[in-house]
């Protein structure tokens, strides 16, 4: 079987880079997106302030106390989310098989295509060059024969670089690094294994399966084959989720308004949770409600991109308020979120409070263990189905 050939690409500091084409004043400067208030958290940071030890979502005031001379910006999805679409279009134009990882990473598989250009690497190079000069955005990529040595190729890369990895030296090019830079190792694990005086990922290579799994459990095998430089998995092309909606017919039409936001609440608690859980940020609400005479009215309006319970609830009931002025019966209600953006960033990290974040990771932790109804709202037990 032929060896694959896998291509990472990812935009550096993308948050930043695109404030910076939009301001040059920005260039050369410390530049932090997010956190404008004391008790928000960094969305993204540049590379002068990484320097001062700022790094995403941490707190904001923790970011001002390293880098008091860093600019804040409170950043604009709209914005993103459109040179994103520019560069997956361009990408998409030139290469057979993509995937888009996130806003600003994307995968491609170019195997086989030796047999027609003069080499991989050159091809890659020439693409990467033409999303530059189209877009304006730095953009780095790595080169290797699966996902996870071309992402860590990438990492070593940046800022604005190129690197690929050649067919059966990925377990010497991995060796030397640090076990943080193997996808899969967060901070917890990271802190295990370093109190265990795992700091290469050579470490690791060299640790029998079943030690790393009885350590890590069942997502010891996974660490230990990235570690290994072993990664089969396929490269799935991008398909991007238009929409997310829920609704509910009653068995008994109703205009009793208690319950009617009773059931908002329970479809936001769920569909935002699946937001989170999907890592996306909808930028559209659409409340829906048919009445006894099953006349149908949606009513939509657009808001700044989030995935927090909190606000989208706000704005669904702002729209019930607004347009449920005829106390007629109600039949049927919903809810669709639109506009759906992919992101690293679980939830709105340009208006969340730290606090608030931590709430949200914590609840959600808890529904993706006992369940999505495993906690919620007073006010939404009533629904509980």
């Amino acid at each position: 079987m032929d060896k694959r050939t896998i291509v990472h690409m990812d935009l550096d500091s993308f948050f930043v880079s695109v404030e910076r084409l939009l301001d040059t004043s920005l260039n050369g400067k410390p530049v932090i997106i997010g956190g404008t208030s004391d008790r928000g958290v960094v969305a993204s940071c540049s590379y002068e302030a990484r320097k001062f030890g700022v790094h995403s979502a941490m707190p904001a005031k923790m970011a001002k106390q390293l880098c008091p001379h860093a600019i804040f910006v409170r950043g604009d999805m709209d914005m993103y989310s459109k040179y994103s679409n520019i560069i997956t279009q361009i990408i998409e134009e030139q290469a057979p098989l993509v995937e888009k990882a996130s806003i600003d990473e994307h995968y491609l598989d170019i195997s086989g295509m030796d047999r027609y250009v003069k080499n991989s690497m050159l091809w890659t190079h020439e693409l990467r060059q033409k999303i530059i000069k189209e877009s304006g955005l730095p953009i780095s990529y790595g080169l290797s024969i699966n996902k996870t040595v071309s992402k860590v190729a990438t990492g070593e890369a940046k800022p604005n670089g190129e690197k690929k990895v050649d067919p059966g030296i990925e377990k010497l090019f991995l060796a030397p690094l640090s076990i943080k830079k193997i996808p899969g190792i967060g901070d917890k694990t990271y802190m295990m294994l370093r109190n265990m005086g795992i700091e290469k990922v050579e470490s690791i290579q060299q640790m029998p399966l079943q030690i790393i799994q009885r350590v890590l459990g069942e997502n010891g095998q996974s660490i230990w084959r990235k570690a290994n430089g072993i990664d089969n998995s396929p490269i799935e092309p991008y398909s991007e989720q238009k929409s997310m909606s829920t609704e509910t017919t009653f068995d008994k039409d109703t205009t009793d308004i208690t319950q009617l936001k009773n059931v908002l609440t329970t479809m936001i608690e769920g569909l935002a949770f699946d937001l989170r859980k999907s890592k996306k940020v909808s930028g559209c609400i659409t409340l829906k409600l048919r009445y006894s005479d099953f006349q149908t009215h949606t009513f939509q309006c657009r808001i700044a991109y989030t995935a927090s319970d909190h606000v989208l609830l706000d704005k669904v009931l702002e729209l019930f308020k607004k347009n449920y002025t005829r106390r007629v019966l109600i039949r049927l209600i919903g809810v669709k979120f639109s506009h759906l953006v992919s992101g690293n960033t679980q939830i709105d990290l340009f208006d969340d409070t730290e606090e608030m974040i931590s709430l949200y990771q914590s609840l959600d932790k808890i529904r993706l263990r006992f369940g999505d109804k495993a906690i919620m709202r007073s006010i939404g037990l009533g629904t509980k189905k």
